[in-house]
């Protein structure tokens, strides 16, 4: 028989090592929040708690962790580039990811004339506004409208599960 774990002990503290195990059992894709900041200089994050939310209206949601430095930078652009990761693009998330260094070094990139940032080798792109952002525990949830759209299908999804980049095996490519 299986035994459920509590998430939350007695004393109020949560299991947060097996809590995060649990989560990363769901495979996901991972997305890069980009634009160009204040100042014209490219800023973005690696995202991997995305989904789909609303066809009308077209909307999209995103989960981003209060601590992020980074979000305060973005939240308020007129437009931001939300960029589907490519299976090839393990390297430019972890460079994303990273807390120094130039994100954006040796990136292929272009922005549209709001500002938001796309990055090539995406599998689709989203040109998105801030819809609304919700407090949610330690992260906010934000709901993006999706602006316009683009996918390159010849292209597979990167995908993030129990810590670890993967690629979706028998995935058939249009030419």
């Amino acid at each position: 028989m299986t035994t459920l774990n509590p998430t939350t002990a007695g004393d109020g503290t949560v299991d947060t090592a097996g809590l995060r195990e649990a989560f990363g059992r769901f495979p996901s894709g991972v997305t890069a929040v980009c634009a160009l900041g204040a100042t014209g200089e490219p800023v973005g994050i690696a995202a991997s708690a995305f989904v789909g939310v609303s066809l009308e209206p077209p909307l999209v949601g995103l989960c981003v962790q209060n601590t992020s430095t980074t979000w305060p930078l973005l939240r308020d652009r007129p437009r931001l580039g939300l960029s589907v990761l490519g299976d090839a693009q393990d390297r430019t998330c972890r460079q994303l990811a990273s807390k120094t260094g130039d994100r954006f070094a040796g990136l292929d990139w272009h922005t549209t004339d709001e500002g938001a940032l796309l990055l090539h080798g995406a599998t689709a792109w989203l040109d998105c506004s801030v819809e609304r952002t919700v407090p949610a525990g330690d992260h906010e949830l934000v709901l993006f409208r999706v602006q316009r759209q683009c996918t390159h299908p010849h292209l597979g999804p990167l995908v993030f599960h129990a810590s670890t980049f993967h690629t979706l095996s028998g995935l058939e490519r249009a030419s």
